[in-house]
């Protein structure tokens, strides 16, 4: 079911029963004043007939009845009767189509006035206290008039409330047509847009809403989508493109080198050689897939349970260093007094492995991109705020400007260390593995003086 037939039916239930309800209340209190109005008269022909039968001593029954065709508007079926202290029928003729059992007749004396059912009839029976003594009237008619007239006011509401539910659909949907235009107009926008033409935007003029309108919001955030996988969409095409580029440099190197080796017959040390050029790019090659898997894998979930020291971590990544760069890193956790008294403070949750890889990349790069002759310092800070800040800095040749806001990009190398060898995936993948520990990698750095690669954890 669409969602303009859904709003139209939901619109039409509530105000069905909504009308229901009205009209409900209105038949009600027409039938309750109905019932009260024919007491009233009941009441009243009560009333008047003890009144010309008790008053007037002397008036005969025939004469009563003459009254009363000529002075009361008779109802219908209607039964007048009057007993006396002892349940004896004194009044009206034909007075053996009713028979009032004793506990009526005693309710009637004890409440002085009592409405009760006599069949179709709607009777009231009323104590009468007279010089002569005590007597019960009552009367009873059927109320085929006001029968007739709710009958009729039923029959009236009835097409009234059919016909009022064919408006209000009507109604209903027109409405819910309108409301739902822009969606319409927007889902249209929105599936004309596919993976070839990511540059498109969904127009937010076309609602002619105000800034704060759902629709605007909703517009907005396509557009806000859009340009998230436009960017997804172009970080991929150069991913695989700088790929592609990276595996096919050792590989066709590593093809020339067999090819020419197989060109003639050459003395055994050029074969050993060869060989070792061939084997030193394969090595790359599986340097350089690795990193891709690595890369991949961190965009995936991956459980971080694991209780990581950061200061134990320090020390882990200096020692997975080649014993000949080991003594070149230099690590500092600060003096006695900055350490938290808590070692608690110094733990981190989260994958081991991956924190390992991460500041091990940052510290290669360090060492790789300085002289043989300096030093790349390890630090670890624990700020009062909760804060554990890692620092990997170095002073070696530095990065640009204008390459410093492009070195997260994977494959990405600044022209000045293109003569080093490196594949652009570490420092990518440091900040992914960062990210996601929920932690932040920045680089501060100026050519010429070194870089300083900056973790900051927040909260364990």
């Amino acid at each position: 079911m669409t969602i303009r037939n859904r709003l139209t039916w939901l619109f039409l239930g509530v105000v069905a029963v909504l009308l229901l309800g009205v009209l409900a209340m209105v038949f009600v209190l027409q039938m309750t004043t109905s019932q009260r109005e024919f007491r009233q008269r009941l009441r009243e022909r009560a009333q008047v007939t003890g009144y010309i039968y008790l008053e007037k001593d002397e008036m005969r029954a025939s004469a009563f009845r003459d009254f009363e065709k000529k002075y009361l508007q008779s109802l219908s079926n209607e039964i007048l009767q009057v007993y006396d202290a002892k349940g004896q029928v004194r009044f009206v003729a034909e007075d053996e189509r009713v028979r009032l059992s004793d506990a009526i007749l005693a309710r009637i004396v004890t409440n002085k006035e009592v409405y009760f059912q006599l069949g179709q009839r709607q009777a009231v029976g009323l104590f009468y206290q007279d010089n002569q003594g005590d007597y019960i009237i009552v009367a009873a008619a059927e109320n085929v008039y006001g029968k007739r007239r709710l009958k009729s006011l039923a029959s009236i509401m009835s097409a009234i409330y059919i016909s009022s539910l064919l408006v209000i659909y009507g109604v209903g949907r027109g409405f819910a047509g309108r409301a739902l235009a822009p969606i319409a107009a927007l889902n249209d926008q929105v599936d004309r847009i596919t993976a070839h033409d990511l540059h498109q935007r969904v127009d937010e003029g076309f609602l002619r809403t105000s800034e704060r309108d759902d629709l605007t919001r909703l517009a907005r955030t396509f557009n806000r989508l859009l340009e998230r996988l436009e960017a997804s969409f172009q970080g991929q095409r150069a991913f695989v493109r700088n790929a592609s580029h990276e595996l096919r440099t050792p590989l066709t190197a590593s093809i020339g080198e067999l090819q020419v080796l197989l060109a003639r017959d050459r003395p055994p040390a050029a074969y050993r050689e060869g060989v070792a050029s061939v084997l030193a790019e394969l090595q790359q090659l599986k340097a350089l897939i690795n990193n891709l898997l690595d890369l991949a894998q961190a965009e995936e979930a991956v459980p971080l349970t694991d209780e990581v020291r950061l200061d134990e971590l320090l020390w882990e990544v200096r020692e997975a260093v080649a014993p000949a760069q080991r003594a070149r890193i230099q690590v500092d956790l600060g003096d006695l007094a900055d350490l938290p008294a808590d070692p608690a403070d110094f733990v981190v949750l989260g994958h081991r492995g991956l924190l390992v890889q991460a500041l091990g990349n940052l510290v290669d790069n360090a060492l790789k991109y300085s002289a043989s002759d300096q030093r790349v310092l390890l630090s670890l800070r624990c700020l009062a705020g909760g804060e554990r800040i890692v620092r990997v800095a170095d002073t070696g040749m530095g990065i640009a400007a204008d390459d410093l806001a492009q070195v997260f990009q994977p494959f990405f190398r600044a022209a000045a260390v293109r003569g080093v060898t490196g594949h652009g995936v570490g420092l990518p993948l440091a900040q992914r593995i960062v990210g996601l520990h929920g932690g932040l990698l920045t680089l501060r750095s100026e050519p010429g003086r070194g870089t300083v690669a900056e973790l900051v954890f927040v909260g364990r």
